[in-house]
């Protein structure tokens, strides 16, 4: 990888946004004068999480690296193994990365390929443990561990230096002697020796509960060169302590891995023992996020670069027509659909799930402040008499502006957030007409607001997922005991049954009601006039941006 670039994404080069390399900018951490922070990371997930959390730079743990693997830190993960995970780290992040190289996987050779090929990767900087090779774990068996010869370990230093091709490169020595028990005289002998022989800062290593052999290190070094600290075990001792004695770099060193772990048990444990995931759901990660630390907008940005013509065979029209009066001074002068919600406009995260689902031919109907609804890559139809209509007229010019090309068709609202999963369920079932209903119907009741309520021909339950559950009726004033569920918004109709939909439309507005009838009028005159309404039920993954609450919400939506 080229001086100037960094890795972002699933290794994807891009120009790196600060004009130092890597290396450069670990070695300013490593002389700045004040205590800096390295995270543990063990993948490229971790890694950009490290990144998005203000890290400045990672540690790539060797104890973590190989857990992740499922193997033990005794160099069972072979050194290609290591450079393969820490290259991924490199790739998606654009911060620096010392790698824990443990013995440096061999003799003094072994320590020149490893720099060249670290280099090679963008990473910034490794740290070798003066253990004899294959090493163990600092905290299984410590004091019984052996140590290094100490011109042995200086020559491989002095190796390392040598091979490395861009001077910022920093090798940092780790100084074991108080792991294995052989006292400080001789831990500050080694770190002398290593300073000498051309080790770019020195790694400390202790084994106690208390900083006081930390502590004691600092004041016999005297600053000489730059101190690395690994406070694993004495955890307790604040971090200021470590400023005030001068300590370089402080590393977090295995603490992503650690938190992962416990997460996964507890997961797991919950599977094994609910067979469910309700009660997990709102606990996790939305499968969302993944995406979003994996760089898939890049992808899909990629594709409508290099990919020829629209790859999906289908369209969707949103109704985007209304002010949204009861977001107040929000939506006073921008349309419901253009406020912001973090950081992007509603509509752009709407058109955001439909082409990450695929959908690259959208058509919004545009009303209230028209002129500021201007999402590039789309088409728009002006309903001009939205003051005076419902979203049936919508809709009605949404069909007229779409030609019938045997495509299907989705139509939703244009203040509805939604997961990209909606989009996916909605496809699975072959049917003229589906819809998606939320079984969570009481939270619209909860919040007072105004729903799309739903009955249906059989109430949601296990068996559902496989029956073929219909629509009997829609309406924001269903009794109580007759609702199933909260019909989501969306409407998806099969190619070649947008004419009956078409022919549905204009029966319903023949009528002066008509003009401001809703689309739950729509729904339910079609199942009034015997057409197969298909419901799928699902829980949640969806948002309707009615009132102020509800934009906090979607702040922390996806």
């Amino acid at each position: 990888m080229n001086d100037d670039t960094a890795g972002t994404g699933a290794g994807r080069p891009v120009k790196n946004t600060d004009s130092a390399r890597r290396t450069s900018r670990f070695r300013a951490l490593l002389l700045s004068g004040q205590t800096e922070f390295l995270l543990e990371a063990h993948n490229g997930i971790s890694a950009r999480i490290g990144e998005e959390a203000g890290f400045k730079g990672l540690w790539a743990s060797g104890l973590s690296v190989a857990a992740q693997f499922g193997v033990r830190d005794s160099n069972e993960a072979s050194w290609t193994q290591v450079l393969e995970v820490v290259e991924f780290m490199a790739d998606a992040t654009q911060i620096p990365i010392m790698l824990d190289g443990d013995t440096g996987y061999g003799n003094f050779n072994n320590m020149r390929r490893l720099v060249r090929k670290l280099e090679q990767r963008d990473v910034a900087a490794v740290c070798i443990e003066d253990k004899l090779f294959p090493k163990t774990n600092s905290f299984i068996a410590g004091n019984r561990q052996q140590l290094a010869d100490v011109d042995e370990f200086c020559g491989k230093i002095k190796a390392g230096k040598d091979a490395q091709g861009d001077d910022d490169f920093c090798i940092v020595a780790r100084v074991e002697a108080l792991i294995a028990g052989w006292g400080m005289d001789e831990a500050v002998r080694r770190a002398e020796a290593y300073h000498a022989a051309g080790a770019d800062g020195i790694l400390i290593h202790s084994a106690m509960n208390t900083s006081e052999e930390i502590l004691e290190f600092m004041s016999r070094w005297e600053n000489r060169s730059p101190v690395v600290i690994v406070p694993t075990r004495y955890y307790a001792t604040p971090t200021d302590v470590y400023r005030d004695a001068g300590v370089s770099m402080v590393i977090w060193a295995n603490h992503m891995l650690r938190a992962a772990v416990r997460a996964m048990q507890e997961t797991a444990e919950h599977l094994a023992t609910h067979e469910n995931l309700l009660a997990l759901e709102d606990r996790i990660a939305p499968v969302q996020e993944i995406f979003r630390l994996q760089g898939a907008a890049e992808l899909e940005s990629a594709e409508e670069r290099y990919l020829p013509g629209d790859q999906g065979n289908a369209r969707a029209i949103v109704l985007a027509a209304s002010q949204g009066q009861a977001l107040g001074s929000l939506t006073a002068q921008v349309p419901k659909a253009m406020i912001e919600i973090r950081g992007k406009p509603l509509l752009q995260h709407i058109v955001d799930a439909y082409r990450g689902a695929g959908v690259r031919d959208i058509s919004v109907v545009r009303g209230f402040g028209k002129e500021r609804v201007s999402i590039p890559g789309l088409a728009y139809v002006d309903n001009d008499d939205y003051e005076e209509t419902g979203e049936l007229v919508s809709l009605s010019m949404g069909l007229a502006a779409n030609p019938d090309d045997g495509r299907d068709l989705t139509v939703s609202f244009g203040d509805v957030l939604f997961n990209r999963y909606i989009l996916q369920i909605l496809e699975l079932r072959d049917e003229d007409f589906v819809i998606v209903v939320d079984t969570d119907w009481q939270a619209s009741v909860n919040r007072d607001r105004d729903a799309d309520y739903v009955s249906c021909s059989e109430a949601h339950g296990r068996a559902t997922f496989y029956h073929r559950v219909l629509l009997e009726a829609c309406g924001e004033e269903l009794p109580t005991e007759r609702i199933n569920g909260e019909w989501m918004g969306f409407l998806r109709i099969r190619g070649s049954a947008i004419q009956r939909l078409r022919g549905h439309v204009d029966r319903l507005l023949a009528a002066p009601a008509g003009r401001q009838m809703k689309l739950h009028h729509l729904l339910d005159a079609m199942v009034s006039s015997g057409e197969h309404v298909r419901v799928v039920y699902t829980t949640g993954h969806w948002l309707d941006v009615d009132t102020v609450d509800d934009v906090i919400s979607a702040g922390r939506f996806g």
